[in-house]
């Protein structure tokens, strides 16, 4: 699986069966109705979030199913990738992995024993401290990390085959506005509520 075709892939993406729901209300009827019940609500600010919220949950569907084709889950991607982004040679303590993902200590054991049986990644004791355990990569959960980027930038790049350099920029800039909003006035977003305790 080494290279994707744009076409193989959303074959892929398209193929794997749904689990048929209700179905959703346009944008605009969703706004609608809540306008009808809110008077004071902002139509173009309800129009922008309900669009991101619509537009991560269906993204994160899309990248579930390129994980599942590796065999792997999205939360092991999770661990893969916040290993890599710690740079060479790649290795975290458990209990930093936790922090990053937003887990409790007891959850990320249990992910980091089923990627080590699968071979992503190696638990061992560091030498210089036997307390303390380091998680590192292996070749093949870079591999695997390596394999999930190049499906999804395929994927990425078709979302976004709509939009001029310009515009793709311009989205960027303001997409990361929004982002630093959110961090500044929701610290704790990126992790668990009670390590504000």
């Amino acid at each position: 699986m080494k290279d994707f075709e744009a076409n193989g892939l959303r074959a892929i993406l398209r193929g794997m069966p749904e689990t048929p729901g209700p179905a959703e209300p346009s944008l605009e009827e969703q706004i609608a109705a809540y306008q009808r019940e809110f008077q004071d609500l902002d139509p173009q600010v309800e129009q922008v979030v309900s669009a991101l919220s619509r537009l991560n949950r269906r993204m994160n569907v899309a990248y579930s199913r390129q994980t599942a084709t590796l065999g792997i889950s999205n939360t092991e991607w999770e661990v893969l990738k916040a290993l890599v982004l710690s740079g060479a040679p790649y290795q975290l303590g458990p209990g930093d992995l936790a922090k990053k993902l937003g887990l409790t200590p007891a959850a990320m054991t249990h992910r980091i024993d089923r990627m080590a049986s699968e071979g992503l990644v190696t638990r061992e004791r560091d030498e210089a401290n036997r307390v303390r355990v380091i998680v590192e990569l292996t070749a093949e959960g870079r591999e695997k990390w390596l394999e999930a980027m190049r499906m999804a930038s395929v994927f990425e790049e078709d979302l976004l085959q709509d939009l001029s350099s310009e515009e793709r920029g311009a989205l960027g800039e303001m997409l990361t506005r929004l982002l630093r909003r959110v961090e500044e006035t929701q610290p704790d977003a990126g992790g668990r509520l009670s390590d504000l305790e």
